[in-house]
């Protein structure tokens, strides 16, 4: 159990959003939320090892829905967090002892924070993607068999909606079409899950994780080659590609950010081409027309001098990118999370292979 100061909260906003693959929305935003809650008379945030939740105590995920390009027009007015949170416990009759981040990603990794400031719930040390994804049903707390409802959708109108649904896929598919009515970004709260849930299910040390990660970015004594390498390093990923932006095609669909980004190769990939998809996240990769990389793995976008994280909303024509490939928590791994989370499941003729197969299959050719 530790306080988290300013500095910390700066570091995981940063390594959030590098650890979202490209999606969780801007990182600015939800920090400056967090910053915002503590200066208003907020409490000190208390950040959780997963070993310390009360086994049989009830944790609550909250976190923002839709369109990342639209939540950097479209803010919440802050009180959506704890008006979702309160919603479920009176309708689940339990209170609620601690709050955690459906994903490492830029907002989505703050809101708990935010919670955690106005109301005194501390933050649990895990998650339950060990990244970002796009869809409700996309987590690790899915195949371990919580469920996502009942939830709580809500905007900053005052609208809300508890949500009771079958499957987890059908909370993905009304949450979703309820928060393109509220104008494709809301707040919700859900998988509301035991101590014990998430010492099972969750991926553990994910905001310790990210914390490491931008304090590796924010180190000012570290040169941008040796940045890199800490990087790889605490991750246990990959560089793959130096690139200049030469084509961006983004829309938003259904309440997603879709599109595909092509870079043209600078410094040791000049004169090759990586193309990459996305829906909010980035799902694949190709080299000169070779896969290198596809979902669950990451496909995590900085910028080629500072190392400053990049979500998929900011990039533009002429930015200059380091792309890095980080392996996914084993837990994707599997049967299970492939179907759930592989590249077929976001309708690419291929079957899922892991960045050091597939890195390993292009250095031998």
């Amino acid at each position: 159990m530790r306080n988290l100061t300013k500095e910390s909260i700066e570091n995981i906003a940063t390594g959030a959003s590098f650890m979202g693959a490209g999606g969780g929305g801007n990182p600015y935003t939800g920090k400056l939320m967090v910053l915002a809650a503590l200066e208003q008379g907020g409490k000190p945030i208390t950040l959780l090892d997963v070993t310390e939740v009360d086994p049989d105590a009830l944790y609550i995920q909250v976190a923002c829905m839709g369109a990342p390009s639209v939540m950097m027009e479209k803010f919440p007015r802050g009180d959506e967090f704890q008006k979702v949170i309160r919603a479920l416990e009176k309708h689940l009759g339990k209170q609620v002892k601690g709050t955690f981040p459906i994903e490492a990603g830029g907002v989505n990794s703050m809101i708990p924070l935010v919670l955690a400031a106005q109301t005194g719930l501390p933050v649990v040390d895990c998650d339950s993607m060990g990244r970002a994804f796009p869809e409700l049903q996309m987590t690790t707390l899915h195949l371990a068999g919580v469920r996502c409802a009942p939830m709580v959708v809500a905007d900053e109108k005052g609208n809300l909606s508890v949500l009771e649904t079958v499957t987890d896929k059908w909370a993905e598919l009304l949450a979703r079409d309820m928060t393109v009515e509220m104008g494709a970004t809301a707040c919700v709260a859900q998988y509301a899950s035991t101590g014990q849930q998430l010492q099972d299910g969750a991926i553990h040390g994910i905001v310790t994780k990210c914390e490491q990660i931008g304090a590796i970015i924010h180190d000012h004594k570290l040169g941008t080659q040796e940045k890199r390498q800490a990087i790889v390093e605490v991750t246990g990923g990959y560089h793959l590609f130096d690139g200049k932006v030469v084509d961006v095609i983004q829309k938003v669909v259904g309440g997603f950010n879709r599109g595909t980004i092509v870079l043209e190769g600078l410094n040791a990939s000049t004169g090759q081409t990586m193309e990459i998809s996305y829906q909010n996240e980035n799902l694949v990769a190709h080299i000169d027309g070779q896969l290198v990389i596809s979902v669950p793995d990451l496909i995590c976008f900085a910028d080629v001098d500072s190392l400053v994280p990049i979500t998929t909303e900011e990039v533009k024509y002429g930015k200059r990118m380091t792309v890095f490939g980080l392996p996914s928590d084993d837990k994707w791994r599997t049967e299970a999370g492939v179907d759930l989370v592989g590249p077929r499941y976001f309708g690419f003729d291929f079957d899922f292979v892991t960045v050091e197969e597939l890195l390993h299959e292009r250095g031998a050719k």
